[in-house]
């Protein structure tokens, strides 16, 4: 489509806005946007209709059919609203749970698709405030709603909202029924079609006794009650980076027994604008350099950070001489999983029926973990959904302890289902303490997990393209990986390549072919050299970016050889990337 033609379509569909049943505000800035000279904003905004794809919505606000605003926000809801009513028939009150983060927007969203809900006969309860991803998700289970939707563009920068949605087990949706509501949104031909006028009297707002009732259920997660109240005054540092980790974290740690909680008082400032940081992900390093200051002030034990809806953890340690360093989500992943595995079998709790899972780009050494240890290991796409999709389908039958994702998520329990900063935060800090308590620091702790499972090094790269063109490229480089895999990756040869779009897995010594057993496809490619490293590739579902996932495999017998195995991995990381070219 040549720039003319694309101009056209796109001034026709911004002036049916400036037709139609828009408000003054919406109609205000399309009308800028079609008189400025540079048309970008206008394409940008119009060029496409926002997605509402298989993990609900997420884009950059503003208005335009491309934009996470009051209509395609609106759209979404109505068409949630339709489809429940389809599947829920025999239901006599059919119940939404409605949380939301800090973001600008997210509360006006909320209230919006709340009256949308309710115009639809749809019992709905609302936050009072802004909430935890997870403790929306506990809700919905809590109450027996048969849906439940949580506005959050989770750690995007600040231009950004989005829109999950949850089906009745507290998870994010799955096929069918993410595709069926895709199939229903995209029914709403007009704004006409979506009931703005609320009934108040379906409308129910909760708060702290879902608050109470979440915290009550991750208290009986502890492992280590002892060793919390004989290092009850450990020093935790913990900043919400300005979102939602405020309202339940500090009180989830004091609960669990921590009584020296180090707040960073900038950060406690709850704001969408994120004032402190560039970006609010606790996978940035810079997003915690206010919480490190203040450790390095304090003399503190750990730093912990949660993202704007608190379903995320990033913490930092000190290492052995006593600089502050960040912990990545795999390593933060291994911790969890040590230490529960080890806990469980210390306390005998083992029944044989255990499991835990973790996604595909996660790190091995968890599977290794898992093995050792008579664990059932379940390995699921990206995406928490698909982590909840086998607690759901275990449920009853074995019996879940854990699982994560290398994007710093982690879920202890499962009566939430999506990963958890809350409790996450809580085991975390009991981790703490249990490590002192044997006389070892985290790190310490992390050093003798590589000990006695083999040392592994993570790096993930991402390579940003915007818009329409940045589509397009990511679209070709995905496309070129599969018609040319590389032979081999920093001078080890390729033996296995795994593709889940196709979910063919090739043995490329042997030249056999074998199929991979998943729920679905997926857009990601692997690739598994004879030295033990990990390729994956895969576009990013909720940004314009495309993600490459490495993990170089290294061996350290001792602690002190931990700064020479880390060098010689971080040496073959560059390797790798040379050979892959990002």
């Amino acid at each position: 489509m040549d720039n003319s033609t694309l101009l056209n379509e796109v001034m026709a569909k911004a002036q049916i806005w400036l037709n139609g049943n828009y408000n003054e505000e919406t109609k205000s800035e399309i009308r800028r946007m079609m008189n400025s000279d540079d048309k970008s904003e206008l394409i940008e905004s119009f060029y496409r209709d926002l997605e509402f794809g298989t993990g609900g919505l997420r884009g950059i606000m503003g208005a335009g059919t491309n934009r996470m605003n009051i209509y395609t926000v609106g759209a979404a809801t109505q068409g949630l609203s339709n489809y429940l009513k389809s599947q829920f028939p025999h239901v006599p009150q059919i119940g939404v749970v409605i949380g939301h983060d800090c973001r600008n927007n997210s509360r006006l969203f909320a209230e919006i698709s709340a009256n949308i809900f309710s115009a639809n006969d749809i019992k709905v309860y609302l936050f009072e405030d802004l909430r935890p991803t997870p403790e929306a998700s506990f809700a919905i289970r809590q109450l027996g709603c048969q849906s439940g939707i949580i506005l959050t563009a989770s750690h995007n920068p600040k231009e950004y909202n989005g829109y999950k949605a949850y089906w009745d087990d507290g998870a994010q949706m799955i096929a069918p029924h993410d595709e069926n509501v895709i199939t229903e949104v995209n029914k709403i031909a007009s704004v006409d079609d979506i009931k703005f006028d609320g009934n108040p009297d379906l409308i129910e707002i909760i708060g702290e006794e879902i608050d109470n009732l979440f915290i009550e259920n991750i208290k009986k997660l502890s492992l280590s009650p002892d060793s919390i109240k004989r290092n009850s005054n450990l020093k935790i540092v913990y900043t919400p980076i300005h979102g939602t980790g405020v309202k339940l974290i500090p009180q989830a740690l004091k609960e669990y027994g921590f009584t020296n909680i180090i707040p960073v008082p900038e950060q406690n400032v709850v704001s969408g604008d994120f004032p402190t940081v560039v970006s609010p992900n606790p996978e940035e390093p810079a997003a915690l350099d206010m919480a490190v200051k203040k450790a390095m002030e304090t003399d503190a034990d750990i730093v912990m950070a949660s993202d704007p809806d608190a379903d995320r953890l990033g913490i930092a340690v000190k290492n052995d001489k006593g600089e502050w360093i960040l912990v990545n989500g795999n390593q933060t992943a291994l911790l969890f999983i040590y230490y529960i595995i080890r806990r469980w079998k210390e306390e005998n709790k083992f029944k044989g029926n255990e499991y835990i899972v973790k996604t595909i780009v996660t790190t091995e050494i968890i599977k290794q973990i898992a093995e050792r240890n008579g664990v059932e290991m379940f390995d699921c796409f990206t995406g928490f959904k698909w982590i909840a999709a086998i607690i759901r389908e275990n449920e009853g039958v074995k019996q879940y302890i854990g699982g994560g994702e290398e994007s710093y998520g982690f879920l202890p329990e499962e009566f939430a289902r999506d990963k958890d900063a809350v409790s996450s935060c809580a085991m975390m800090a009991e981790i703490a303490a249990w490590a002192k308590d044997n006389g070892k620091t985290l790190f310490e702790l992390l050093q003798d997990i590589y000990l006695e499972y083999g040392y592994g090094k993570e790096k993930g790269i991402s390579v940003v393209r915007k818009g329409k063109s940045g589509a397009e490229e990511i679209a070709q480089m995905m496309k070129d990986f599969r018609s040319n895999p590389p032979k081999e990756i920093a001078g080890s040869k390729v033996v296995i390549i795994k593709d889940y779009d196709s979910l063919k897995q090739t043995n490329v010594a042997e030249n056999t072919v074998v199929d991979l057993v998943m729920p679905t496809t997926s857009n990601v490619i692997q690739y598994f050299t004879e030295d033990g490293t990990k390729i994956s590739v895969r576009p990013s579902g909720t940004e314009p970016k495309i993600k490459f996932y490495i993990e170089v495999r290294g061996e350290m017998k001792s602690r002190s050889e931990y700064a020479a195995a880390d060098a010689a991995a971080n040496a073959k990381v560059e390797a790798v990337r040379a050979s892959l070219g990002v």
